[in-house]
């Protein structure tokens, strides 16, 4: 069968979607060469922004007639390469596709597009005392469908789970072009459950088109303390003990020396640049019930010496106390050009110890490591600073990076809780997973995905040849060069 060539299927592209949503020109296209993975990048052959779920399954299947892989991107604040068109391609922007179709105040959901923003849908719950309560470090940018795709949690997933334990159903374009929903508001529904195979999938199984949420009451009050630290090891310490003593708040969020200097010379948000760690805990119920939590928790904090323990006694406080943690990684662009941001996940309990391997990792390489995380859940955001312009110094910043995660897995962590795999960790997924057990997620794939061209060489690791061993040892990720799609 002669494969479509390019000149007719952007021809058909513009027809389905309208030409001004087709572009083809290289200066329109390195715009989509990277997602905020800022060590890799790949240029698409073609970009179509689509409008609506039929023109999402008309694009997939014209790319499917022409061999062409499809990428479905977001925002673009993916942090582990998914985006990255690494076989280059069809790229499908969904921004266009950013309506909250509805908001059910009675039965407490939402459905939406997957082009809306994080925070527009909590915004918009609002007005009928709801929320939603899945809240990355990007929610100002980042839109529902891709924190659907990568499982994204946030500083309140300690309390409330990440993206996938609000996700109840979602509309979702297979990779023949064909729409089928999944998941359902029931409490419990019947059969498979394909919306949790789905969610966390990376684009590898269908593009989601419409999704349906699961949305909160927001607390009668909500309390902030701010608990300042000499050490990070006081604070992982406190971390740990206040969860021991049955305590769980809303989020327990943790900040180093090398982030508070560069948040609070941007930010001005209130933390000592001259402390070891900030720890920002918080808590949601009813007014009566929160000093005593309160006091509590801060009972704990002062067994291990803290220099400050401090509530915000305003609405004005707290906001600016969260906008120091969630714009954290931003402010160290003071310190240096370039970062790389980790993700691992370590038990609670062996926080102090990973914190100290970090440290060391950071020394052995001559590097400068800030830590801004989601201490209440183990989950690490280990920040590498550097100058991609220095010779060799991103096969360092690389190096350092594995070590951190092979410190997380020794000790019964992962390599991530909320970025994702893509490409950046496709082959560590080797450490947590025999061949046998990747192969039953190889055969998934194949069922939703038997020609391969959603979302390729993402998630995965390519598949091993015969005796070789489950633990090689290979670079993070890479971007092959390709040849042309119709040369």
């Amino acid at each position: 069968m002669k494969v479509m060539d390019r000149r007719t299927l952007v021809a058909r592209l513009r027809e389905v979607v309208g030409a001004p949503h087709v572009l083809t020109r290289p200066e329109d296209l390195v715009v989509y060469e990277q997602d905020a993975f800022l060590v890799a990048h790949a240029s698409p052959d073609i970009v179509v922004l689509p409008g609506a779920a039929a023109e999402v399954g008309t694009v997939i299947a014209l790319a499917r007639a022409a061999g062409v892989p499809v990428i479905a991107r977001g925002a673009g604040t993916g942090l582990n390469g998914g985006s990255i068109p690494v076989a280059g391609g069809l790229m499908l922007v969904l921004t266009r596709m950013n309506r909250i179709l509805e908001i059910d105040a009675r039965s407490r959901l939402a459905v939406v597009e997957p082009g809306v923003v994080n925070i527009d849908l909590s915004a918009a719950s609002a007005r009928d005392g709801l929320f939603y309560a899945p809240d990355p470090g990007s929610q100002g940018v980042s839109t529902i469908g891709g924190n659907v795709g990568n499982n994204a949690g946030g500083p309140h997933c300690l309390a409330y789970g990440v993206t996938g334990n609000h996700v109840l159903g979602m509309e979702v374009v297979l990779s023949s072009g064909e729409i089928m929903t999944v998941g359902s508001p029931a409490v419990d529904a019947p059969g498979y459950d394909l919306a949790g195979l789905l969610v966390g999938s990376e684009g590898t199984l269908g593009v989601i088109t419409r999704i349906t949420v699961r949305l909160l009451r927001q607390a009668e009050a909500v309390r902030t303390l701010l608990a300042v630290f000499e050490t990070i090891d006081d604070a992982s310490q406190t971390v740990s003990e206040v969860i021991a003593a049955g305590i769980v708040p809303t989020a327990m969020e943790m900040i180093d020396a090398v982030v508070m200097r560069a948040v609070e010379a941007a930010i001005h948000a209130g933390y000592p640049a001259d402390a070891g760690a900030v720890l920002l805990i918080e808590v949601e119920g009813h007014v009566q019930a929160l000093p005593g939590l309160m006091e509590r928790i801060a009972a704990v904090a002062k067994r291990h010496r803290p220099r400050v323990l401090r509530q915000a006694n305003s609405a004005r406080e707290r906001e600016l106390l969260w906008k120091g943690r969630k714009e954290g990684a931003g402010a160290l662009g003071r310190l240096a050009p370039s970062y790389y941001l980790h993700d691992g996940v370590v038990p609670r309990t062996k926080l102090p110890e990973v914190m100290a391997k970090v440290a060391a990792i950071a020394r052995t390489h001559g590097l400068v490591i800030g830590n801004l995380f989601h201490a209440g859940d183990g989950n690490l955001h280990p920040t590498i600073l550097f100058d991609p312009r220095q010779p060799g110094m991103l096969a360092r910043v690389v190096q350092a990076g594995e070590e951190i995660l092979r410190a997380c897995v020794a000790a019964g962590g992962s390599i991530t809780g909320e970025h994702g795999v893509g490409i950046e960790k496709r082959e560590y997924m080797r450490w947590l997973f025999t061949e046998a057990d990747l192969q039953a997620m190889r055969r998934v794939k194949d069922a939703f995905d038997p020609t391969g061209l959603l979302n390729p060489g993402k998630l995965l690791p390519d598949v091993m040849s015969s005796g070789a061993q489950a633990d090689v040892k290979s670079p993070a990720f890479s971007v092959r060069p390709r040849a042309g799609l119709w040369s």
